[in-house]
């Protein structure tokens, strides 16, 4: 029996591996929430997603940080990520992790493979790369970087990623947009609501491995 809200997949696709010097690949999905009241699946949506936040000040159920059985191969501190469900896992000891809601990269901006925390930031300044800038009028105002604060679209905390030194120009980081947890809204970075966000970064080291799965990944095997 399922209780609270939870959430399955029923289309996903994703194809290749992006970093500086490999494509940007696509990544077409669709979330539903389950909602206990009617016991039916529904379709959550960029617009349904911001009438719940609004009416609840909170995200589904499914979303919310927890700590599961998870069992990986991987060493504790390893991040995994799996955009096909939005959910982000610190793989802690004992076969546990902890998990977390996250928003991923929408259609066309969809990206899989193996990357480190390069770095860390607290507060940390947005600077839209050029891509974003070209494309987007309000990015554009800050192509010379847009300072840490409460409206600064990286939230309170920023990990990059990198693929061995180089900086990919992916980050895991907060949000100004909490509703958008479990879309597919980003242009290829991996937001975190605030708390959740600032919870990771007090656990997370710099070298840290992070896994971006790509659709179909058996996690019960370890990557």
């Amino acid at each position: 029996m399922t209780t609270g809200l939870d959430i399955r997949r029923i289309t996903s696709i994703t194809l290749g591996v992006a970093f500086c010097a490999i494509a940007v690949a696509q990544a077409l999905a669709q979330t539903q929430i389950y909602d206990p009241k009617t016991k039916k699946w529904i379709d959550y949506d960029k617009t349904k997603a911001r009438q719940y936040y609004a009416r609840n000040k909170q995200l589904p159920e499914a979303f919310k940080r927890q700590v599961v059985t998870f069992r990986t191969a991987e060493a504790p501190g390893t991040i995994i990520i799996d955009g096909n469900q939005h959910f982000l896992y610190l793989v802690q000891p004992g076969g546990q992790a902890i998990r977390y809601g996250i928003g991923v990269g929408r259609d066309g901006f969809g990206w899989a493979g193996k990357v480190r925390v390069g770095r860390m930031a607290e507060w940390p300044t947005w600077t839209p790369p050029a891509e974003m800038v070209a494309r987007d009028a309000n990015a554009a105002k800050w192509a010379a970087g847009m300072p840490g604060g409460p409206d600064n679209p990286l939230g309170p905390r920023a990990m990059y990623l990198y693929e061995g030194d180089n900086d990919t120009i992916y980050r895991i980081h907060g949000t100004v947009e909490p509703w958008t947890i479990g879309l597919d809204v980003s242009s290829g970075c991996i937001r975190l609501n605030n708390d959740d966000v600032v919870d990771l970064y007090s656990q997370v080291k710099v070298g840290a491995k992070v896994i971006v799965l790509m659709q179909g990944a058996a996690l019960y095997k370890g990557i």
